[in-house]
């Protein structure tokens, strides 16, 4: 097959071969562009006379066709055309705007001007150009005239290559934005390789566009069959009600507050008013939003608007509220609070059904689970003060005083129970010292008094100022104070850490306590009787009995002696008066006086006498057995004074 010519019919297809693709010749490696030179050729078989060895590389490299082929003939040099006359009338036309600000206009802001650039090819020079627009009343046509403008402070100046659509360019400190281009100049920039952006669409100016719309004919549209006056007529005095509640528990002491949301179809108004509960503790203020129309967002309105202006027009707000706004579960914000609709009245469903074909009207439950209360912590007693002030402080932020009981007052007014006690201490010089514990039953205070002792080294007197006692181990919370029934005899109360061992009371203790049984412990009234029935035994005097009054040897006669001196600075010593006085003092006329009268006449002249000193002077007047003073002895007594 290799020897016979490569002719037609002397070839011969071989049906094992499957592949006829070159293969190729040129790859890529890390971005560099590498030559192979091809192995196999069609369907695969490898090519044996492709394959160069290194000597002849060397030679195809080295091989200079002039030698072989002689000098080439150089073209005709080409005519020397200048850049001025190659560009000539070759012009870049790009399309673009500027914004203009307003000063001092209430009907616009800024204005929207559209202008040509011209960039000229064959100075690289630009000019400006605004298109003219009738009755304008603006300076328009060429704004800069053709020159190089200046890019930068370094001296460059604006190419064709750094203008394309979309971006803006500044000439002279005013902003253009380049929009689009002729054909002409996009098929020049593509040429160049360069990639040219979309066009943009040249914004409107809002007065031309104002204006625009004020000059087009008035057209007016016939008023719908539901007017205001028909919406007067059917919708007046019809009411959508809806219970809703306010949900303000995010914020700090909010709650869930139920309120009536009235809509008034007549004029699509709407109102809320507070559902008022029982001892609330809120200020009788019964509407919260007044009846007007409210809009779904307060503050979507434009950006021109005034914001030192409070009240919206209808000009500003876009859209009102509906009743498509209220639903039984759905929850709007008016004014920034978070309003739910749980329920609604039988006529606001049957609105909904009639105009709406809602049938779904099932209550929402919003009691819901209440917020937790922090509760407060009372601070532990200080010790200065009463308990009872001390917790006023934690109550309320202007303390008040405690309440008292005036009953109690005005029942047990001046009712005092005194105790004496001991003080139980471990030092020596504190121990069994004696007090006087005053207990008020009008306000339930204790007083402790001391009574000065001479050369103890103790100052006596107030040791508590009145005041009321805790039990010690008492709570501030449940405070627990010591009360009369705790007051018995041999009992130990502790008053400020000092310790007190009641040792005795006196006996309106007892009377009291026996007279109010009822209130107090059977081994209190006990322990006072059995101590206090001891002390009368031994000291009650016996009514009608001799006066018995210990005294000294010695006492007697100085007694009587300064009784004799008493009577002698009256000066009874005229026997005149002498007669007189005991005339007066005979009534019944049998000569003689008794030991009666005497004490008698004693008291008359403010001389008070014991029993036993009224005897010593009868002995001195008479020595009458039954104790007869006659007149002659009368005399001898008054005169030997």
């Amino acid at each position: 097959m290799e020897g016979l010519p490569f002719l037609p019919g002397n070839t011969f297809s071989d049906p094992t071969k499957s592949k006829y693709h070159l293969s190729h010749s040129l790859g890529y490696q890390n971005g560099y562009a590498i030559q192979k030179h091809p192995e196999v050729g069609v369907g695969g078989v490898p090519l044996s006379k492709n394959q160069l060895n290194e000597q002849e590389l060397d030679e195809l490299a080295n091989f200079n066709p002039t030698l072989t082929y002689g000098q080439a003939k150089q073209a005709p040099p080409e005519d020397f055309v200048p850049a001025h006359v190659a560009w000539d009338k070759k012009v870049l036309q790009f399309m673009a705007y500027f914004k203009q600000t307003v000063h001092e206009s209430s009907k616009e802001y800024y204005r929207c001007r559209p202008v040509k650039v011209y960039y000229y090819l064959e100075d690289d020079s630009i000019s400006v150009v605004e298109p003219h627009v009738e009755n304008s009343g603006m300076p328009q046509g060429k704004l800069i005239k053709r020159q190089r403008l200046p890019k930068n402070d370094q001296g460059d100046h604006w190419h064709w290559k750094d203008i394309n659509l979309g971006v803006n360019v500044t000439f002279y400190g005013k902003v253009f934005h380049i929009t689009d281009c002729d054909q002409w100049t996009r098929n020049f920039l593509e040429s160049e390789g360069i990639v040219v952006n979309a066009p943009e669409d040249t914004p409107k100016d809002p007065y031309v566009e104002k204006r625009r719309v004020q000059s087009e004919l008035k057209t007016f549209a016939t008023p719908s069959a539901f007017d205001k006056l028909k919406q007067f007529i059917e919708l007046d005095r019809k009411v959508l009600r809806f219970f809703c509640v306010w949900d303000d528990r995010d914020s700090m002491f909010g709650q869930m507050r139920p309120f009536i949301l009235h809509y008034y179809l007549v004029d699509d108004t709407l109102e809320i008013r507070e559902v008022r509960e029982p001892n609330d503790g809120r200020d009788p203020f019964p509407v919260l939003i007044g009846r007007h129309k409210v809009p779904k967002n307060r503050y979507n309105v434009e950006s021109s608007f005034p914001g030192v202006v409070m009240e919206l027009s209808s000009h500003e707000i876009k859209e009102y509220l509906t009743p498509k706004d209220f639903m039984i579960g759905k929850t709007c914000y008016i004014y920034g609070r978070r309003f739910m609709v749980y329920d609604i009245d039988n006529f606001t469903k049957a609105f909904y059904y009639q105009n709406f074909g809602i049938t779904d009207f099932d209550s929402v439950d919003v009691k819901g689970r209440a917020k937790d209360v922090p509760k407060m912590e009372i601070a532990p007693y200080n010790g200065y003060g009463s308990m009872e002030d001390s917790l006023q402080s934690c109550l309320s932020l202007i303390p008040q005083p405690p309440k008292k009981d005036f009953i109690k007052m005005l029942e047990n007014d001046h009712k005092v129970l005194r105790f004496e006690a001991i003080l139980d201490s471990v030092k020596p010089e504190d121990n069994g010292r004696r007090f006087i514990i005053s207990y008020r039953l009008a306000d339930d205070m204790m007083t402790i008094y001391e009574p000065p002792v001479r050369n103890s080294g103790i100052i006596g007197g107030k040791f508590l100022e009145r005041t009321r006692v805790a039990k010690p181990g008492s709570t501030p919370d449940t405070p627990l104070f010591y009360g009369p029934q705790d007051l018995c005899i041999g009992a130990m109360i502790e008053v400020f850490r000092h310790r007190f061992v009641i040792t005795n009371a006196d006996e309106y203790v007892l009377k009291y306590m026996e007279e109010h049984a009822g209130q107090f412990p059977e081994s209190t009234i006990c322990s006072l009787r059995q101590t206090l029935g001891q002390i009368r035994e031994a000291n009650d005097p016996v009514k009608g009995g001799p006066m018995r009054v210990r005294r000294t040897e010695g006492d007697l006669e100085n007694l009587v002696c300064e009784v004799k001196a008493q009577l002698k600075k009256i000066s009874i010593t005229g026997r005149q008066r002498i007669d007189d006085l005991f005339l007066k003092y005979d009534t019944d006329r049998s000569g003689c006086i008794d030991r009666e009268k005497l004490k008698y006449i004693c008291k008359q002249i403010q001389l008070p006498l014991d029993d036993d000193v009224m005897d010593a002077l009868v002995a001195q007047c008479t020595t009458s057995t039954e104790g007869k003073i006659g007149l002659e002895d009368f005399r001898r007594f008054f005169e030997s004074t």
